[in-house]
């Protein structure tokens, strides 16, 4: 679908999607409904853990803790504070030195789905709003969560309000997310007048470190605008003892500008015009987008954390299946 430079105009600065035969609204808001159809689709692609393992997630997972669990991992000596439960007498006898059987603790690991539905990802040129994209990511993380055996709840956030999802394994539970995530992604619109604060971010990030203390799955789904040096810290913190991925949700429109035309972009109640014929105007929305590209994909490098891109222009299902098997499949090289 092509962009229309006066739809910019009429909303504010705000790229809507055309209609399309399914409804003017397909593509600008999401519906329960849709989101609750989307466990047909939450197939074929998994969440692999930290530490390398034989597997994709499949409910139970090895923990960063040592107990008495079912997979064996090691014979070592006897150490002051050991379980003499796990003294292996046998080789204790051979040897005449006492020895123990360490076991990694098989465990299932909640995951923890963070959904940005802020004003920022009311924006879409081609198919699709970024809300839109991002809800649909969220939804199909649930389903395949809970299809594989884990709990799976989250965290839902706007301007203004955050919905905390404690982890369950139900449908009735996604089912639940997935009506939140609709109910915040319908109050979207484009003279939605709201306080653009640039701390919305870290806030629910420091929410979600507060509940995942270790052994975790943490989905982060936003365009993550308004990040910074604390956003990058509160990640590196999550990272620690919790599988994180983080999907970085964008739109084309910011890397094939239109060559003529004029868009009205908004950052709330201040208006302003800017003539994309005009050279410096895409030269500077080009190096802003490409510096704010630059910045979180180095994250991927510099805190060891996959940043997996979600296109707006794109289905989404298709996507999750393609991103997610190539980072399978770079996890196993390693």
């Amino acid at each position: 679908m092509a962009l229309s430079l006066s739809a910019l105009g009429r909303s504010k600065g705000i790229a809507r999607p055309h209609g399309t035969a399914a409804g003017p609204d397909k593509g600008v808001h999401v519906a329960t409904e849709d989101l609750v159809a989307l466990e047909a689709q939450a197939r074929d692609f998994g969440f692999l853990a930290k530490r390398p393992v034989d597997r994709l997630l499949a409910g139970r997972h090895s923990s960063h803790r040592r107990g008495r669990g079912l997979a064996f991992e090691e014979l070592r000596n006897y150490l002051p504070g050991d379980d003499i439960r796990s003294i292996d007498w046998r080789v204790t006898a051979r040897s005449g030195k006492p020895f123990v059987r360490i076991y990694d603790e098989e465990r299932d690991r909640p995951a923890l789905i963070v959904v940005d539905q802020r004003m920022n990802m009311f924006f879409g040129s081609r198919l699709k709003m970024k809300s839109v994209s991002a809800a649909e990511t969220a939804a199909l993380c649930a389903w395949r969560v809970m299809a594989l055996g884990d709990r799976v709840g989250g965290f839902i956030f706007n301007d203004s309000d955050i919905d905390e999802r404690v982890p369950q394994h139900s449908r009735a539970a996604v089912i639940g997310f997935a009506g939140a995530l609709a109910k915040q992604n319908g109050e979207l619109a484009a003279d939605l007048e709201v306080e653009r604060g640039t701390g919305q971010l870290d806030l629910v990030l420091e929410k979600v470190a507060a509940v995942a203390h270790h052994d975790h799955l943490v989905i982060v789904i936003s365009d993550f605008e308004g990040h910074g040096p604390r956003t990058r810290d509160l990640l590196l913190r999550l990272t620690v003892s919790n599988d994180v991925i983080a999907m970085l949700v964008y739109d084309p429109f910011m890397l094939d500008l239109p060559e003529k035309g004029e868009i009205v972009v908004s950052g709330g109640n201040l208006q302003v015009e800017l003539a994309m014929g005009h050279g410096k105007v895409r030269s500077g929305i080009t190096d802003f987008a490409k510096r704010h590209g630059d910045a979180l994909l180095a994250w991927q490098q510099e805190l060891g954390l996959p940043m997996l891109l979600v296109s707006a222009a794109e289905e989404t299902a298709p996507q999750l299946r393609r991103t997610l098997g190539q980072l399978a499949w770079r996890q196993r090289r390693r």
